[in-house]
């Protein structure tokens, strides 16, 4: 058997973020934190790989849950950057605490790379997740 070791990364996460990653440990199984992040990482990175190789003109829809004690006006200055690619856009309130945003987007790959960076990098939203339906017929 060949032993390596792993580099040890130090993050910092928000208690909430924490609780929840321990309660998913659990329930899905996974041997520790450093596997969770390790899988989370993957995904990650997968998603922003296909992402990344996409060219020419997109139809995606966009999701995006953030805070709804977050700053909104930061979800409107993006979507006002933005909205050359976003076509529509639906808001809901899924909970006491919580605001669920699905953006239409169509336009040039590059442009929605921009986007979506824009909102992954921002520190107000909790989740991103981008589905492409492919090129415009």
């Amino acid at each position: 058997m060949e032993w390596y070791f792993l580099p040890i990364v130090s993050i910092s996460l928000p208690e909430k973020l924490l609780e929840d990653t321990e309660a998913s440990i659990k329930k899905c199984g996974f041997a520790s934190r450093s596997e969770i992040i390790r899988q989370a990482l993957r995904r990650f990175i997968e998603e922003s790989k296909n992402l990344q190789t996409l060219e020419g003109e997109i139809v995606a829809t966009i999701t995006v849950i953030y805070g709804k004690a977050e700053k909104k006006v930061e979800m409107l200055e993006i979507q006002h950057e933005f909205d050359n690619v976003i076509s529509t856009f639906l808001h809901a309130h899924v909970d006491s605490s919580n605001c669920l945003e699905v953006m239409v987007v169509r336009g040039e790959a590059a442009t929605i790379r921009k986007l979506v960076d824009t909102l992954n990098t921002n520190e107000e939203i909790k989740q991103v997740k981008v589905a492409v339906l492919g090129k415009p017929s």
